[in-house]
């Protein structure tokens, strides 16, 4: 009986463990698509501003 309850928990633990890859697999995917859809768009609201307008600011001397 001893080894069929160890059984029973290595099952258990295995099947969280199972459950918890597919969830963030589903996060990494999801956050993907988001990317992908904004970028299709044309804005990149994940990331920040880069460039702009480099003419504002003098050089230094």
């Amino acid at each position: 009986m001893y080894h069929y309850e160890l059984h029973q928990l290595a099952v258990g633990e295995l099947l969280h463990r199972a459950e918890e890859q597919r969830t963030v697999r589903q996060a990494v995917l999801a956050r993907r698509a988001a990317r992908r859809s904004a970028r299709r768009a044309g804005r990149d609201e994940a990331e920040g501003r880069v460039g702009g307008e480099r003419g504002r600011f003098g050089r230094a001397a």
